[in-house]
């Protein structure tokens, strides 16, 4: 009995360090294969375009390629729910932002965890919201725009396609004394459609549709950096036209399912950095109005005490808002 028990142990410890040694070989030798970068909105989108940026230059650096997989629906949670669940092995990665990783926690009950089911690798970039509106709105400006709202209650509508960009239409209603309603979509470039077509009368996004501004095909009213956008100056801040409370700018990060290795986290997060320091990427990311995070702050630490931040500060203040998901 005692020659089988020690026998049982010995396969059992064999066992035990070549799953180890396996693991560590696999983390040495990543990648050794394609690696799949979800979008969880649909193509097009901002979070699209940047995530694009970024993957061509990372494969640079870790000799595969990073194919963006569009995975939209439900505000983000079906794309960022799939990579909880994958194989924390590296080669499904996730394109979240302030949506995806603290908004909807607070909005909808998830089958994972926006906090504890993922693995932070790298900040990218933030940007400021840009209020759009339809070319024929008759309003030349945003204070003609509030009073063309105010004189028309309810009858205007406003499309989203985050959670994000839901709480911040919210906010203008509540900060200007209008209201209209809101439209859910899959994806920011089937909303902006739309707005184009004159289906819907306002749009909040990223200023990455701003040439649709310089061709004609929209308005632009305000947006919500501290200062104006170097790449359109004409558009003017909320804050100086007395919203100071639309101040707000929205991140992307990149995540991993939970239990990914360390050092294969580190081997993604050095790529993020290369992608960051190509001054062809950062010229291309300026012209849509991104900016990187400095480079002190391009860790996985950095990104996990930003997400846990904003986690603390948003979800009290949109719980205590009332505003329900869409």
């Amino acid at each position: 009995m005692k020659l089988r028990r020690r026998t049982f142990l010995q396969s059992a410890g064999a066992a035990a360090a070549a799953s180890v040694f396996a693991r560590v070989a696999e983390a040495q030798a990543y990648p050794a294969r394609p690696i799949t970068m979800v979008v969880p909105f649909a193509a097009g989108g901002p979070a699209d375009i940047p995530g694009r940026v970024i993957a061509e230059r990372m494969k640079r650096s870790l000799g595969q390629p990073v194919v963006i997989e569009n995975v939209g629906g439900a505000a983000g949670s079906i794309g960022a729910g799939r990579v909880a669940r994958a194989t924390p092995d590296g080669y499904t990665i996730v394109l979240g932002n302030m949506s995806t990783h603290v908004m909807n926690g607070a909005f909808y009950s998830l089958a994972y965890d926006v906090l504890n089911d993922f693995a932070p690798i790298s900040p990218l970039v933030t940007a400021p919201l840009v209020l759009f509106a339809r070319k024929t709105m008759p309003a030349k400006n945003l204070p003609e725009l509030i009073d063309w709202l105010r004189a028309n209650p309810g009858k205007a509508s406003a499309g989203f396609a985050s959670v994000t960009f839901q709480v911040i239409s919210v906010f203008f209603q509540k900060a200007s004394g209008t209201r209209f309603a809101l439209i859910p979509y899959r994806g920011s470039a089937p909303g902006m459609q739309d707005l184009v077509a004159g289906q819907t009368d306002l749009y909040f996004t990223t200023p990455v549709e701003l040439p649709l501004v310089r061709a004609g095909s929209v308005k632009a009213y305000a947006v919500t950096s501290d200062t104006r956008l170097a790449t359109a100056p004409d558009i003017p801040t909320f804050a100086e036209l007395g919203l100071p409370s639309l101040t707000f700018s929205n991140w992307y990060g990149l995540f991993a399912p939970k239990g990914t290795p360390t050092d294969i986290i580190g081997r993604l997060d050095a790529a993020v950095v290369d992608a960051l320091a190509d001054p062809a990427v950062r010229s291309r990311l300026a012209d849509l109005a991104y900016e990187p995070f400095p480079r002190e702050r391009q860790t996985p630490e950095a990104l996990d005490a930003m997400q846990k931040a904003d986690v603390e500060k948003w979800w009290p203040i949109v719980r205590e808002s009332g505003i329900k998901a869409e």
